[in-house]
């Protein structure tokens, strides 16, 4: 199958693939601004970004952590990430993934906007209120994430009647993918839940509102993958993992040789203090966490809404910004090591040209 370049509201992706957005600090500027180059969607996550360039950009620290989310987001550090990522790839399409869970949400969006994204997708959670914060921007292309036909239905009845307008695409995520799911432990080993029993429905969902382009996420390793999901009605993919394992991805050394030596018996659904299971590596972190022996909590950031200001974080055993920070940092003790399912498939570091070359055409 050859592939053809796919239409995100006003902006023209060379190739069906979307590089999925993954924080702190695994696709800033370097991965998102490289695979845009190569013709997918390089996709900066907005997570974290008080931790970029060595926390040159955060205005306040304490415990040498960002304090409070005006720095944990920090928008003089997403401005600069932009910035570096267009170096890369000049005025090819270029977005930002903004968690809905976070608090400051509509903030960051407005900064991405600001910034220099051409399209923003949201997950972890419904984002019924998204277009109320790019309105300056009508040029932005927005794009929801959701886990199932019902999900996209609202959110388009929602976007249509408060703002007169729907989603320019969507992103269809199954239960394979890393980090966080958008369903619940049980629903995540459901053969009904599992991705290809997905895309008919809400594609079929997306069809009644004039044929929104749906990309299949959670669990793509390969161009076979790829070709699947569209043979099932996508209009192409979002894959994040295999994209950890380039020379290009902003990940920390020690987490490219995680995955590198994981097992797939490594690759396990966690408990997370945002209220969703999440998909992560087997490390220390997790067996001191599972003894109830995980480190002090103290919520320096106030990342998430969930957390309720670190609550859940005692609840579930660890601080989900310090800890996915320590992996930003290479902490192999502390760290928390987001990976879909395929991650112990990594076999060796190539080049994001590479990649996106296997994925096209094969490997």
């Amino acid at each position: 199958m050859e592939f053809k370049p796919v239409k995100i509201g006003k902006h023209t992706v060379r190739y069906p693939i979307i590089q999925g957005g993954m924080g702190v600090g695994i696709s800033w500027d370097r991965l998102a601004g490289h695979v845009s180059l190569e013709g997918g969607l390089g996709v900066i996550s907005s997570v974290g970004t008080g931790y970029y360039e060595n926390r040159a950009y955060a205005d306040k620290l304490v415990a040498n952590r960002p304090l409070e989310v005006e720095n944990f987001y920090s928008k003089k550090a997403l401005v600069k990430i932009f910035e570096n990522a267009r170096k890369i790839c000049g005025d090819a399409p270029l977005a930002c993934n903004v968690l809905y869970a976070i608090n400051d949400y509509g903030r960051v969006v407005a900064d991405s906007c600001e910034a220099g994204a051409d399209i923003i997708i949201t997950g972890a959670g419904l984002p019924t209120n998204m277009p109320e914060f790019t309105t300056g921007y009508p040029d932005v292309a927005l794009v929801p994430i959701v886990s199932s036909p019902k999900a996209l239905r609202l959110i388009c009845r929602r976007w249509e009647k408060r703002y007169g307008r729907i989603p320019d695409a969507v992103v269809l995520e199954g239960p394979l993918s890393g980090g966080h799911q958008g369903f619940t432990y049980e629903q995540c080993l459901m053969e009904e839940y599992q991705l290809e029993n997905l895309i008919g429905p809400v594609v079929q969902e997306a069809a009644e509102w004039g044929g929104i382009p749906v990309f299949a996420a959670g669990g793509i390793w390969d161009k076979s993958d790829i070709e699947r999901c569209i043979e099932l009605g996508a209009s192409g993919v979002q894959m994040g993992t295999r994209f950890i394992g380039t020379h290009e991805c902003d990940a920390h050394n020690n987490f490219k040789e995680i995955l590198l030596n994981a097992k797939k018996e490594d690759i396990l659904l966690l408990k997370s203090p945002v209220g969703y299971p999440a998909r992560g590596v087997r490390t220390n972190l997790i067996d001191l966490v599972e003894k109830r022996e995980g480190p002090a909590i103290k919520c320096i950031s106030n990342c998430v809404a969930p957390c309720k200001r670190g609550v859940e974080a005692k609840e579930v055993g660890y601080c989900i910004a310090d800890r996915l920070s320590d992996a930003y940092m290479g902490d192999r003790e502390l760290g928390l090591y987001f990976s879909g399912s395929n991650g112990y498939r990594i076999e060796e570091i190539i080049s994001v040209k590479e990649l996106m070359h296997r994925l096209v055409h094969g490997e």
